[in-house]
């Protein structure tokens, strides 16, 4: 198959600027022809520094190229919504970073709009595609560590900025919208189950009215997650997994390199050692990967890797963490 699907990216955000627009141009499937900002000239001078042949000096102009088959939606968390119904009603499929809404009556509302118009939208959850969580499942699904009882996550940086955009509650900041989400989904993604219930412990910044600090225990059916994000820590991640026969970790399961490979390290019960078998994924961009992945959704019209039902799962999660840290009881999901 040589198609390849056009993208547009709305906006110059750093995240697709430095990690998403480089890795896509790698792609298989996917071609970035233009990029829009609300500032004419700072489009232009991200399109010269990337070699992206068009730039547009507003989204509306973007969404009006009939030339571009989907959009890459980088924007702040709290225009997530309003930008990606703009794309879906310009007829545009969607990739957009998560958090991809911010309650589900916004996730109800967009697969409301996805239906009507026909259109693919996914949440840019870039772990989903990665090979490392691919072999970690079938891993794990092969009966590798035996039954999969319990989940265990941590995932930290330090940013106590106050102007910076992942500490100003009214767009969607704090530790569990912008990291947080990662632990959840991935334990959903490995359970291969919905949790029914969560408690949850959260400690807001009393100046910049964001949780810095969430730890909560989600329920499954088949057994038990717990994780801690955490926004004035220092830098760390680890996803754990513990079965009835071994346990195995992801090394780095998020910020995944892309210049080396990644690992996941299984421990057959010996305490002394910090693992006993090693699985090495060989070396790719986890970006590139999920550009590739959702364009080839388009092309082949299947599914998209994190569809909006997904992400109805993850939401209501959240929004279920946040319910039990008021209450100081177990809640349950629901959507």
């Amino acid at each position: 198959m040589s198609k390849k699907i056009k993208w547009g990216i709305l906006s110059t955000a750093n995240i697709g600027v430095k990690k998403v627009i480089p890795a896509m141009q790698k792609g298989i499937y996917s071609e970035v022809v233009a990029i829009a900002s609300r500032n004419h000239e700072n489009a232009k001078r991200v399109a010269g520094e990337l070699n992206i042949p068009t730039a547009y000096g507003s989204y509306k102009d973007l969404l009006a190229d009939e030339s571009i088959d989907a959009i890459y939606n980088p924007l702040p968390n709290h225009l997530h919504v309003p930008l990606t119904i703009e794309c879906m009603e310009a007829g545009k499929h969607v990739l957009c970073e998560k958090p991809i809404a911010l309650n589900t009556e916004e996730l109800q509302r967009l697969i409301a709009v996805r239906e009507q118009h026909k259109v693919k939208v996914g949440e840019a959850f870039m772990v989903h595609t990665h090979p490392q969580w691919i072999t970690a499942k079938q891993l794990i699904n092969q009966g590798e560590i035996g039954d999969l009882k319990s989940i265990h996550g941590f995932f930290s940086y330090f940013n106590n900025d106050a102007k910076n955009i992942r500490n100003i509650a009214e767009y969607g900041g704090g530790a569990l919208f912008d990291i947080g989400c990662y632990p959840i989904h991935t334990s959903r993604f490995i359970f291969g189950e919905e949790p029914t219930g969560v408690i949850s412990l959260i400690d807001y910044d009393p100046d910049l009215k964001v949780d810095r600090l969430t730890s909560a225990i989600l329920k499954f059916p088949s057994g038990q997650a717990s994780f801690t994000a955490a926004t004035q820590l220092q830098r760390y991640q680890t996803m754990q997994f513990f079965g009835t026969k071994k346990s195995m970790e992801i090394e780095v399961p998020f910020n995944a390199p892309d210049d080396q490979p990644c690992r996941i390290l299984l421990n057959d019960g010996d305490i002394m050692k910090p693992y006993t078998a090693v699985t090495t994924i060989e070396t790719c961009d986890q970006y590139t990967v999920q550009g590739d992945a959702f364009s080839l959704a388009i092309l082949e019209d299947n599914e998209v890797p994190v569809p909006l039902e997904d992400s109805m799962g993850n939401t209501a999660v959240i929004e279920a963490i946040f319910k039990s840290a008021r209450t100081g009881q177990w809640e349950r999901p629901t959507f």
